[in-house]
């Protein structure tokens, strides 16, 4: 036989990377404590929820949605061929949001995986969202997510900065997460990688995780992917080159503007 044949893992592998159907959902909400009306928030012109969506189909990965209980939000995308879910306002999480209007736009579950992108990332790069899939896609994890580097002690000891424990081999493109904490960790020489909120779910995964309670560290540390690791759920770390700036408070979004205009 000519060639090398692929191992079992190897083919189960390869098997998944063709039969993934993936859907981005971007859940958006109006009540922002720290910056009302976030999402609707104009940067370069454009509201803030409309550059994200425009930079997930930038991506070409599959539909992409907005999902929120604010039909103010929903409507500005009206014209631009994306498409948004009104959701029960109510929802405690924008995990929540996703799966509601996953269920409505998807209820046959055509969609096997959703990446759960955050509305208040207008920078993010359309090739990150593909990485994000990687550990679902090629290794078999619940949950793949992204890291990059901490580049100051600053960020390294800000609470709105969020820590992944995980660790990269010579050759590991893709590593476990054991933790997450606002605390900087893990202790000792070697690198720090910030957590990006971005997340891509089997199907399955999600629907498990929403039905769950928060879960008690999940609580501690207002850290909604904590109830996925307590539930024994596996996450993946995809590394990408620096974190793209989100937008939390009023100063965020003057940087975020200011990188449209320099």
């Amino acid at each position: 036989m000519s060639g090398h044949a692929l191992q079992p893992s190897q083919d189960k592998r390869k098997a998944c990377f063709y039969l993934m159907k993936p859907i981005i959902v971007i859940p958006s909400r109006l009540a922002s404590t720290r910056l009302p009306n976030k999402p609707l928030a104009e940067i370069d012109g454009i509201p803030m929820i409309l550059h994200v969506a425009l930079r997930a189909r930038e991506a070409r990965l599959g539909p992409v949605l907005v999902a929120s209980g604010d039909a103010t939000i929903l409507d500005v995308l009206a014209g631009h061929d994306i498409e948004g879910v009104l959701t029960d306002p109510a929802l405690p999480s924008g995990s929540d949001r996703v799966y509601a209007a996953l269920q409505e736009y998807d209820p046959d579950g055509d969609h096997d995986v959703v990446i759960n992108l955050q509305g208040d990332l207008p920078l993010i790069a359309p090739s990150s969202l593909a990485s994000a899939l990687r550990p679902v896609r090629e290794e078999r994890y619940d949950i793949g997510t992204l890291v990059a580097p901490v580049e100051t002690q600053e960020e390294a000891t800000r609470e709105s900065v969020v820590k992944a424990a995980c660790a990269f081999g010579a050759k590991q493109s893709i590593a476990r997460a054991l933790y997450f904490s606002r605390q900087t960790i893990p202790w000792g020489s070697g690198p720090l990688w910030h957590h990006v909120g971005v997340y891509a779910w089997r199907r399955e995964a999600l629907a498990r995780f929403v039905s769950l309670p928060p879960s008690g560290l999940e609580k501690r540390e207002s850290l909604e992917q904590l109830r996925a690791l307590e539930a024994g759920m596996t996450i993946g770390c995809v590394a990408i080159d620096e974190a793209p700036l989100g937008v939390d408070t009023p100063a965020d979004l003057i940087r975020v503007r200011q990188t449209f205009t320099s």
